[in-house]
């Protein structure tokens, strides 16, 4: 794109950044409405000309457009723009970029600004944007107000390409660039601003080519050989251990390398769904175990399993059975598998964190045990795979024994009829819960997806439909009604953009996961259910209707099924909701739980 065509130089300069952010792998631009961000809206419609892959994205509310960007980024791994104009707009990111940073998501956040002399003088719509996203920005730069200068726009270029290289680093996040710009800012001809003289600079006014303007080379972080030696001896002379994976991107190559050491250290896999190892064709040759979180509830069970060494992969994991087993004994030596170096351990055990890629890792690990003499101790994944089984079949004949579309059983007909390759979002609080505990091994491979990074139920709908308008096709979300009614504005998105969508929707008018928390003992004295459950009344087909969507209120299994059937893969968006009563399912949930974790002693 030549900066130098540009009417005058605020769009020249936001012309040479957006050229670049394109050049350097940013695919979809989220724009929300706003004067002072003028030029750089009109340098990126100009660019979406050029580039035919390139995707625009209006939002009007700039906290929505923060998630719908983050489940861009999620879906495609690529870093996702966001462009806002100057004041509370930009403040609205912050939740977005707290969960892109806890989540290590690569997210760019262009914020507009007035210029210096227009801060702190009581102008409209001015704050202090200056490090406004504190330690949750990865980066954070500002550009000098536009000038039609080489060196400002040779700036602009090279800003560009090390915003997005910053984001997509290690750990991955989000970057911010504050950008001002004097008036006018419209893409209007400015005579004194001579910007066609830019054009004798070929490098600044055109970059590199097809070339992002700086190109960062990475490499992937592979083990020592003598770490690989050291871990693979203890590995080898440690039959009783496990590998453990919590919310990970995991994909075929990270999948067949854990599948592969778990077979030859003779380990069960323990892997929640958002590891994506729990499904895929990687099961059928790997020890992985599934109901971890309902057969470690039971205290004899778990105190009969004990780890000598548990082997970490991706973020802390969900289930609290799995976490009380680890804390139980205290002798279990933790190691952790982060290529990032983040010290994710709450619980202060780790004695190894590994920097390195855990693929390679894995691989590493595998085909040196592989050729070690050793002896397995069969007894010890036997007592995992007995475990699991029992557990699957008590699971398997409570819930069908109960008819009622309440939590658990919703999980488990979804898993019954997602078909391959479809993407579960799952919202926090109830629904994680439940999937991590209820969803089962299987060969049909899914992505599940869930904000883990801050574990917030805002944003939830914004950023499954944004991973769905990166390509996550079939895309449910699973959702509690607070969730949705906290972010009920980003399905304008969907309507908007033709988003195709299932959003299941577990209504029991409150917040259902207090009422499994020890608060709930504590009723009136605490004003428990005005203040933790907040019931609402609300009828959820009136939200389905503003904005569109088709809409379904089921009160048995065999309607779930049915409007599963007709909406997963339709065109548009489509709500099923589930109503229930909070406290029935609470004590229906205790009770599935209770029996599952006794049975699966046995």
């Amino acid at each position: 794109m030549d900066a130098s065509l540009a009417p005058n130089r605020n769009v020249a300069i936001a012309s040479a950044l957006a050229d670049e952010l394109a050049r350097a792998g940013v695919r979809h631009f989220c724009v929300c409405p706003g004067s002072r961000s003028t030029p750089l809206v009109a340098a990126v419609v100009a660019l979406a000309k050029d580039r035919p892959g390139l995707r625009i994205w209006s939002q009007i509310d700039e906290r929505s457009a923060g998630f719908f960007a983050l489940g861009l980024a999620k879906q495609t791994r690529l870093p996702a723009a966001v462009i806002c104009t100057s004041g509370t707009a930009a403040a609205n990111l912050l939740p977005a970029v707290v969960e892109a940073s806890q989540s290590a998501v690569p997210l760019l956040l262009l914020t507009a600004d007035r210029p210096p002399e227009l801060r702190d003088w009581g102008a409209p719509q001015t704050i202090d944007q200056l490090r406004l996203f504190g330690p949750y920005a990865r980066w954070f730069a500002e550009l000098p107000p536009p000038e039609a200068s080489v060196d400002l726009l040779r700036h602009a270029r090279a800003l560009g390409s090390r915003a997005v290289a910053t984001a997509c680093a290690r750990p991955p996040g989000p970057v911010h660039l504050n950008l001002p710009f004097r008036e006018p800012l419209e893409p209007v001809a400015v005579a004194g601003d001579r910007v066609e003289d830019l054009a004798a600079d070929s490098l600044a006014a055109r970059g590199r080519g097809s070339c992002a303007y700086t190109r960062v080379a990475t490499a992937r972080l592979a083990p020592p050989d003598d770490l690989v030696r050291r871990l693979a001896t203890a590995i080898a002379a440690t039959p009783h251990g496990v590998i453990a994976a919590g919310p990970l991107d995991a994909g075929a190559e990270l999948a067949a390398a854990v599948a592969r050491l778990a077979r030859a250290a003779g380990w069960p896999l323990l892997a929640e769904p958002t590891s994506q190892l729990r499904a895929g064709p990687h099961v059928a040759s790997a020890p992985v175990v599934g109901s971890h979180d309902s057969f470690l509830r039971d205290a004899e069970l778990a105190a009969s399993l004990a780890p000598r060494i548990v082997l970490r992969l991706g973020a802390p994991l969900t289930s609290k059975s799995f976490n009380a087993w680890i804390a139980s004994h205290p002798e279990a030596s933790l190691w952790i598998v982060d290529p990032d170096g983040r010290f994710a351990d709450p619980t202060h055990r780790a004695a190894e964190l590994l920097r390195v890629e855990p693929e390679l890792l894995c691989d590493a690990l595998a085909v040196r045990i592989e050729r070690m003499s050793r002896a397995l101790a069969p007894e010890w994944l036997d007592a995992f795979a007995g475990a699991e089984r029992r557990a699957r079949s008590a699971l398997a004949r409570e819930l069908a024994a109960d008819d009622r579309p309440l939590g658990p059983r919703i999980v488990a007909e979804l898993a019954e009829m997602l078909p391959a390759g479809a993407t579960l979002f799952v919202s926090n609080s109830l629904p994680i819960r439940d999937v991590d505990a209820l969803f089962p091994v299987s060969l049909r491979p899914l992505r599940v997806l869930c904000n883990r990074g801050a574990n917030g139920i805002d944003g939830i709908v914004s950023t499954a439909l944004g991973a769905a308008a990166g390509g996550a096709a079939p895309l449910v979300l699973l959702t509690g009604d607070l969730a949705l009614l906290h972010d009920l504005g980003g399905l304008l998105a969907a309507r908007r953009h033709r988003i195709a969508a299932t959003l299941v929707v577990l209504n029991n008018d409150g917040g259902g996961i207090f009422s499994m928390l020890p608060v709930a003992g504590q009723r009136e004295a605490v004003g428990f259910e005005a203040l933790f459950s907040t019931p609402h009344g609300l009828d959820l087909a009136h939200a389905a209707r503003l904005f569109g969507a088709t809409h379904a209120r089921v009160t048995s299994v065999e309607e779930l099924r049915l409007a599963l059937k007709h909406t997963i893969g339709a065109a548009g968006l489509h709500v099923v909701e589930t109503p229930f009563d909070r406290e029935v399912d609470a004590d229906a949930r205790r009770a599935l739980f209770a029996r599952v974790a006794r049975e699966a002693r046995a």
